[in-house]
């Protein structure tokens, strides 16, 4: 196993990405390899078999999409019929999305037609796109399954196969069909696994469909982020939601997650009414809601996410300053992906777990199994000071939270309630890798980039009743662009 250095001097040219595909790293930004793209692309742009391990938000995605869209650039030709030249396998219609869209403009350099499938949503268009030809196919197994089912798709001319997470696919039962469809790929084919932890039934796959894989580790799920910091908050459990409101209104981008879907429903109405907008994210949504919630979560409408464990593994948020578990995880590797929403790409995050009495064991064994050593605080409630440290800033509030008006804005429009004070202009997203310029001072306007390259303006609605023109005291918690919607991390 090759353990690779948490930096790196080589450029991605020295590494072996072609010219042209460095060039379009460039125009977003990107310009130094992360320490896991550093180690497997030498590899697998040497076509070699790769087992990469690294947690989510280490760069994975450009570790894979570089030699895919590379090899099939260099082998030349044109897809066939419902016949896909390389597959890229992820567990959510989410993380799906997120890699077609960090996919799109290496595509469209090199002149590669892609597609997404996935469930929710209806079957017609990718049926049809199938049938036009798609050199990389990215998609969910279930409705991939269905679809090579009813003849609408043929594995046969892989020549590329790319299991992203496969450490969630397996916790969400889904290795019986990824067994299927490596089994319906060509033996010899190029197959590159990336997984945050190394199970035994992600080992099984490894030996059975890996040819002696390099193996690749760099800041994996099980090594806590240096820049990280756990603590608990110990409080009744009538101070839940005082404690979250105070938290989840203090400036930065929040995710709070829920052990259930009713949960986070609840919790998330409970914010907005009392002046937070947030939006939820839960199996129970369909794919429309999903987007929407996303878009205004990262275009900055949206302050505060309330999700279940969906959202630790298929979503790629970058520019979270501060994780909550409201509800403590039930094992460790979940506690581990749920606060690797933060801390990412070298910034610096909080994570807060709230503990009531009841959960004092089960928390000190998620902790000790986790490899953490949190700081715990006895909260008696809001006031308490702990939580000016932990989410330094003005606490500013929204009557109403996130209306459905304001879920329904257009792009770059302004509230019309500007203020110089507040909640801090966001910079904008530099490209993939998320580096957002800080806050002036408070919670005024933000930048957005829809895809990491920049954007237009955005004004937020004041959250307070201060008259325009007043200042907001300077805060000491990090302010964060509105980062692109598929960071390549």
């Amino acid at each position: 196993m090759s353990e690779t250095p948490l930096s790196s001097d080589r450029s991605f040219l020295d590494l072996g990405v072609p010219a042209r595909l460095d060039d379009v790293l460039r125009a977003q930004g990107i310009t130094v390899p992360t320490p896991i793209q550093a180690a497997t692309l030498p590899d697998s742009l040497a076509g070699r078999d790769v087992l990469g391990r690294g947690r989510t938000g280490s760069g994975k995605t450009y570790a894979f999409l570089l030699p895919v869209v590379a090899r099939l650039t260099a082998a030349g030709g044109r897809p066939q019929p419902k016949r896909p030249r390389a597959l890229i396998l992820a567990p959510t219609r989410e993380l799906v999305a997120q890699i077609d869209a960090a996919l799109a403009p290496l595509a469209a350099a090199a002149g590669l037609r892609t597609r997404t499938v996935f469930g929710g949503v209806g079957q017609g268009p990718q049926v049809q796109a199938l049938r036009a030809g798609v050199d990389v196919l990215v998609a969910t197994p279930g409705r991939l399954e269905d679809l090579i089912g009813q003849r609408a798709c043929d594995l046969g001319s892989i020549e590329v196969t790319v299991l992203d997470e496969a450490d969630h696919m397996s916790d969400l039962g889904f290795l019986p069909a990824v067994r299927r469809l490596l089994d319906a790929t060509p033996r010899g084919s190029q197959r590159l696994l990336f997984s945050a932890t190394l199970d035994n039934a992600v080992d099984v796959l490894v030996r059975r469909y890996l040819d002696a894989p390099v193996t690749h580790e760099a800041d994996s799920a099980q090594s806590p982020v240096s820049a990280m910091d756990h603590h608990v908050l110990h409080l009744a459990h009538d101070q839940r939601i005082p404690v979250l409101v105070d938290l989840t209104s203090a400036p930065g981008r929040t995710v709070v997650f829920t052990r259930t879907k009713h949960g986070a429903k609840a919790l998330a109405r409970q914010l907005n009414k009392h002046g937070v907008p947030t939006v939820e994210l839960h199996g129970n949504l369909g794919q429309g809601a999903r987007t929407r919630n996303m878009e205004a979560f990262h275009s900055g409408r949206a302050s505060t996410l309330v999700a279940t464990d969906i959202a630790a593994r298929g979503i790629h948020v970058d520019d979270v300053a501060l994780v909550v578990h409201a509800d403590p995880p039930a094992e460790h590797k979940a506690y581990l992906h749920r606060s690797g929403r933060t801390a990412r790409a070298g910034a610096a995050g909080t994570v807060i777990t709230l503990m009531t009495d009841q959960q004092r064991k089960d928390v000190r064994a998620l902790t000790r199994a986790a490899g953490i050593t949190p700081t715990t605080t006895q909260v008696s409630g809001p006031g308490h000071a702990i939580l000016r440290t932990l989410a330094p800033g003005e606490r500013v509030l929204v009557a109403g939270g996130l209306t459905t008006g304001d879920a329904g804005q257009a792009s770059g429009q302004s509230s019309g309630r500007r203020s110089g004070g507040g909640r801090g202009n966001r910079g904008q997203g530099n490209g993939g890798q998320g580096n957002g310029g800080r806050g002036n001072g408070g919670r005024g306007s933000r930048g957005q980039s829809a895809q990491g390259q920049g954007g237009t303006g955005r004004s937020r609605r004041r959250r307070s009743g201060r008259p325009a023109g007043s200042t907001a005291p300077a805060s000491g918690r990090r302010s964060h662009s509105a980062a692109s919607f598929s960071a390549g991390r």
